[in-house]
């Protein structure tokens, strides 16, 4: 068994290809810093990412992949599970060395994996824009906490930044600890102090709120109440189509 293992990033998946073909090894596994090595092995690689070799594997990938593959790949690869990277690397493989594309040979375990995954990662990117719901601080500032079970954070923000416009806001992503603010002109990767209220309950506390803020937040769910219709209530289509892990940050679920 040949394993492999790397740093996590997209750029170190692209540099165990590059050190798969520099070394002639078809890897059996390819481990994130958090994968389980296996009790018995042949070879460990330990893969020291590489930009050189990382775009020089892209240039290749670029050449031989379609630009929608090609987004499905960087999709996919902020998924959970654990096994993509493996079917990532091996996708390239075959891709960067076959004449013809490989990216509708869906015979192929890769390609089923890759498909698979991207359509869930931009499935939870589709639902984070549907279920954000933006607080007003004091300052002006529009403040919300997610937490979506895929880092699809930077997918949120170009979206935003384009509807928003000259209004600065802060969205975070609590549970990989980092988020982005937008000052109405450019956007920035932050981190905010763990000890504060907003972080611990992803509500603006009555000091940092605007003064209207809880007004707005009655109206709304005042809106959302009024516009139900009772006799077609249906819980389980509710939790289907609004997925229970947000209800903490909507304002109409409070």
């Amino acid at each position: 068994m040949i394993v492999y293992s790397f740093d996590g990033s997209f750029d170190g998946m692209l540099s165990s290809v590059f050190d798969s073909f520099l070394r002639k090894e078809r890897p059996d596994m390819l481990l994130a810093p958090e994968g389980e090595r296996p009790l018995f092995y042949d070879v460990l690689h330990e893969v020291v990412t590489d930009g050189e070799k990382a775009s020089r594997v892209w240039r290749k990938v670029e050449q031989k992949v379609s630009r929608t593959a090609r987004s499905a790949l960087t999709a996919a690869f902020l998924t959970d599970n654990a096994d993509f990277p493996l079917h990532a690397l091996r996708f390239i493989s075959r891709a960067v060395t076959s004449d013809a594309p490989v990216e509708t040979d869906f015979s192929d375990p890769a390609v089923l994996a890759l498909l698979k995954e991207a359509r869930r990662v931009r499935g939870e990117a589709h639902r984070l824009l549907q279920f954000i719901r933006f607080q007003k601080a004091v300052d002006g500032t529009y403040f919300s906490m997610v937490e979506p079970i895929f880092d699809v954070l930077p997918f949120a923000v170009s979206h935003f930044t384009d509807r928003f416009s000259d209004q600065p806001f802060i969205i975070y992503d609590r549970v990989r600890d980092y988020g982005y603010h937008y000052d109405g002109k450019d956007v920035a990767r932050i981190i905010l102090s763990s000890d504060s209220y907003h972080m611990s309950t992803g509500r603006l506390s009555d000091e940092i709120a605007a003064p209207d803020e809880k007004l707005y937040q009655q109206l709304w769910r005042a809106y959302v109440k009024h516009i139900a219709i009772t006799e077609r209530f249906n819980p389980r289509k509710q939790r289907q189509d609004m997925p229970v892990r947000y209800w903490k940050y909507l304002t109409e679920m409070q």
